[in-house]
């Protein structure tokens, strides 16, 4: 033992013998008051899209690298039924399809998914084949571009596969949304029978299917068993979801709110009903969307603070995980969030027992 050492652990047997303060209690873990009881999953929503672009095996396997617990991949349908990862049915935002000649024809104008009209190339004029000679770009402002150009757009199988071969030492599930169904009914492809087969025989962990449509999770229910999730917001500040809760509760095992409807920003509306105890009083568990530290992280975060020495303030870095801790207290059951690493982090941290 070297002479720093004993000469430390003298002056600290010395002051222990002197008035010294009572010995602290170990600090527990952070009370969750999720509907299990459980720490809230962490929901990579289009992956890891804060460092990577959106929805390519690069963006989900770093998701999986930063301890996500679930990669959710938004589907929509090619021309030839497969299901591929996009959030919209154009392509313009998130690929490199106006750089390719060959397609320059198949631009139109038609209406997207807020019904609006709009000039650009659509998912379901291309086979998978045409879709697999595009790259994907970052579409969200302020991120970075550098890896634009570099992955491909990939299918649901080859997440799911991705999936199957990070999963060795823990669970990690996966949370497909079905983008626009009703629509893709319409042109004659349909979600159900390509996603139930995709899904048959993964068990690399939990499975969840969403969708803003009940009509879809209404025709899976009793066929997967998957946890089906309908996704709801408010039409107007104030009004409540789009879809009341005890109807939700009817066939689905979930609800994923726009986080406004758990916290709202109308600061007026602060104090209204308790969104998340009453979807747990109906046995619906409750993943908010979306958590992202490079946008405004909602009302009261310059005003809160935490006891000094206390174990959050010690988690509590800065104003995302301010946000976070905020809809973690409030009961939440997971979250989707753009940079899984952060909510990791502060779950984790919130989980452990300081002594």
């Amino acid at each position: 033992m070297s002479k720093t050492w004993i000469g430390w652990l003298f002056l600290l047997a010395v002051a222990s013998c002197e008035d010294a303060p009572p010995e602290r209690a170990p600090e527990v873990s952070m009370e969750w008051a999720t509907l299990d009881g459980l720490p809230p999953i962490v929901i990579a929503h289009r992956g890891a899209s804060g460092y990577r672009p959106e929805h390519t095996l690069a963006s989900y396997a770093l998701a999986i690298d930063q301890g996500a617990d679930v990669i959710e991949p938004d589907l929509v349908m090619t021309k030839d039924g497969y299901l591929v990862a996009r959030h919209d049915r154009y392509l313009s935002a998130t690929t490199d399809v106006a750089d390719h000649p060959a397609f320059a024809d198949r631009k139109r104008r038609i209406a997207d998914p807020k019904g609006e009209a709009r000039n650009d190339w659509w998912v379901e004029d291309f086979t998978l084949a045409e879709i697999k000679t595009l790259r994907a770009r970052q579409p969200f402002p302020g991120r970075s571009t550098e890896d634009d150009g570099r992955y491909e757009i990939p299918t649901f199988d080859e997440i799911l596969a991705l999936i199957k071969d990070r999963a060795e030492s823990r669970p990690i599930g996966v949370y497909p949304e079905t983008k626009h169904p009703g629509y893709f009914t319409s042109i004659g492809l349909d979600f159900e029978k390509p996603l139930l087969e995709a899904l048959e025989g993964f068990d690399e962990g939990p499975v969840f299917i969403q969708s803003f449509e009940p009509e879809i999770l209404k025709r899976l229910k009793g066929k997967t068993d998957a946890f089906l999730v309908q996704l709801v917001y408010e039409a107007v500040p104030g009004s409540g979801p789009n879809i009341p809760l005890s109807e939700v509760a009817a066939y689905a095992d979930g609800v994923g709110p726009a986080k406004s409807l758990v916290l709202h920003e109308e600061p007026s509306l602060l104090g209204r009903g308790d969104f998340v105890a009453d979807a747990h009083a109906l046995g619906l568990f409750v993943h908010p969307w979306t958590f992202r530290k490079d946008q405004h992280a909602g009302p009261g975060i310059a005003e809160f603070t935490l006891p000094a020495d206390s174990m959050a303030a010690r988690a509590v870095k800065s104003d995302a995980d301010v946000e976070l801790y905020r809809y973690f207290s409030a009961g939440v059951d997971g979250v989707f969030t753009d940079f899984p690493d952060i909510a990791v982090d502060l779950r984790d941290a919130l989980s452990e027992t300081n002594n």
